[in-house]
């Protein structure tokens, strides 16, 4: 059961947090591609079924042998990263298990299984189904990735915002009490959408840059051009979706992780009419002493940008890091507490549910609760929003890092802007000029595929490191939620996935390229 009075040392927890982003990273070096590449497919198969003609049906089982090569390496990875919840994290396992085991079930249950039926068809049943099953089985596939994608964004998105659940004293659990706001939370639906987007254009990328080197090479030109049409469509779709996406997030993120976004900017100190940071400089090697200085160096803004996207309005007031740590008041009036109020409340919960847990020993079903049980109750429901504060022991530990945070966030949206600007040219060149002729723009196709990647995952560093220190928010930090085993155990084991996963990356990439060398199989009818 969990144990409130834990003593986990530093390097379990420090273990613990390395072997789980070390397996979520290399889960989502697959997981996006699959994603982006499903859509590519898709379109390639529709061009078929509309047209009837065999060039497009070569095109489409190109790309889906690169998508099931690329499948089948992110099952095995995403599977291990979810029994980490069982061995590693077993007291958040234990605490909200209720509420989190909801989704990854359906994940499981529903999405796994559709994925694994109709890819299997897609594979095998070119020449066994019909033409239009076929087409139905490529797009299920693709759509029984994206719904595991949503319930899987929907667990992580009640850690970043967790509601549709109470705390029960007598389980020592958060349980349940809304599916459908668990399940549809705004702060889930934006992560989803701009999850998918940014997927897609990982997808799109991937596939102008195979075509890219084809150019270079002078072979499979036609497969090319059609080719990066689609990309550069899906690309440029998918990438101005996700700029909305992304302002979308941003604001939910202002309204309910203040201190995520203050991390973001940098902003030690806030107030009204705070422009948006372009750039500043932060030593990105050290964590800033924002209680002392006013702000970073050499820092430029746009105008009111930041409080547009955090309040949606030119003078809206944006808190800063100073400004969350001491308590302020928000723009309907109510006072947020200070930090050193939250870890007073939090402390008040724990004692009180100690007390509760200690006065209900011994009793049994009918008998009435304790007097002195009964009084804690109130004491409890009225702390529990700060329960996880009570474990904080300084109230630095509640500010993320800032550099890391700061300059992913600048890598992330930077890039996308970056992908905005070449799928638009890539689509002014193959559509008004000969694309074959223009090596440059060749080079650039290939030089983006690993700069989708990193800013996919600095999207995640934003995401999740800057909620540190918690696993749930408010709720429980990293220190209270790992599993109390031996750190050595745990490092042990991150070398051998270190390891296994670093193998499985370059098998991945090794059958990749042998197949994109390979080229497409050519029906003999296109002959």
């Amino acid at each position: 059961m969990f144990n409130l009075l834990l003593d986990i040392t530093n390097a379990t927890v420090d273990w613990s947090r390395a072997q789980f982003a070390l397996t979520a990273i290399y889960h989502w070096l697959f997981v996006p591609l699959t994603l982006g590449l499903a859509v590519i497919m898709g379109i390639a198969e529709t061009c078929y079924y509309r047209t009837q003609k065999v060039f497009w049906k070569d095109v489409a089982r190109f790309w889906q042998k690169l998508f099931g090569i690329n499948f089948a390496m992110g099952v095995a990875t995403g599977i291990i990263l979810e029994f980490e919840f069982g061995t590693n994290w077993s007291n958040y396992s234990w605490m909200v298990g209720d509420v989190f085991g909801a989704p990854l079930a359906i994940e499981g249950i529903v999405a796994f299984f559709m994925e694994s039926t109709f890819v299997a068809v897609m594979f095998f049943g070119w020449e066994k189904v019909s033409r239009g099953f076929h087409l139905t089985s490529t797009w299920l596939t693709g759509l029984g990735a994206t719904i595991s994608a949503w319930w899987i964004l929907v667990a992580n998105s009640w850690m970043q915002y967790p509601i549709g659940q109470e705390f029960n004293p007598d389980t020592m659990r958060f349980e349940m009490t809304s599916f459908l706001d668990v399940a549809f939370s705004p702060f889930a639906v934006d992560k989803f959408c701009h999850t998918i987007t940014s997927s897609w254009i990982i997808g799109a990328v991937f596939t102008v840059g195979v075509s890219s080197w084809y150019l270079l090479k002078r072979r499979e030109e036609k497969l090319a051009k059609a080719s990066i049409k689609i990309g550069g469509i899906v690309g440029l779709a998918a990438s101005l979706l996700a700029a909305f996406t992304g302002d979308e997030s941003a604001y939910k993120v202002s309204q309910v992780q203040p201190m995520k976004l203050a991390a973001m900017e940098a902003l030690y100190n806030g107030g009204t009419d705070q422009g948006l940071t372009a750039i500043a400089l932060v030593n990105p090697f050290k964590q800033p002493d924002y209680e002392k200085e006013a702000e970073p160096s050499m820092r430029i803004t746009i105008p009111y940008g930041l409080s547009v996207l955090a309040t949606r309005t030119l003078h809206g007031y944006v808190p800063g890091i100073n400004d969350l740590i001491k308590g302020y008041v928000k723009a309907d009036g109510k006072r947020e507490p200070s930090f050193a109020e939250k870890i007073e409340s939090g402390k008040k919960a724990i004692i009180a549910l100690q007390t509760y847990r200690q006065a209900m020993v011994g009793k049994k079903a009918g008998d009435e609760i304790p007097a002195i049980a009964k009084a804690q109750l109130p004491i409890l429901k009225e702390n529990i929003k700060y329960f996880g504060y009570g474990y904080i022991k300084d109230i630095h530990q509640l500010v993320p890092s800032i550099p890391l945070t700061f300059y992913a966030f600048r890598a992330m949206v930077g890039l996308g802007i970056l992908f905005i600007i070449f799928f638009a040219v890539v689509l002014f060149m193959v559509y008004k000029k000969d694309i074959i002729q223009y090596r440059w723009l060749h080079i650039a196709g290939l030089a983006m595929i690993p700069l989708a990647y990193i800013a996919s995952e600095s999207g995640w560093i934003v995401a999740e490191m800057g909620r540190q220190p918690w696993t749930i928010q408010d709720m429980l930090p990293v220190g209270v939620a790992v599993s109390d085993i031996p750190a050595n155990s745990i490092a042990i084991t991150f070398f051998i996935f270190a390891f296994l996963f670093t193998t499985m990356l370059v098998v991945e990439l090794s059958i990749l390229c042998k197949q994109i060398k390979k080229g497409p199989e050519y029906s003999e009818v296109a002959h």
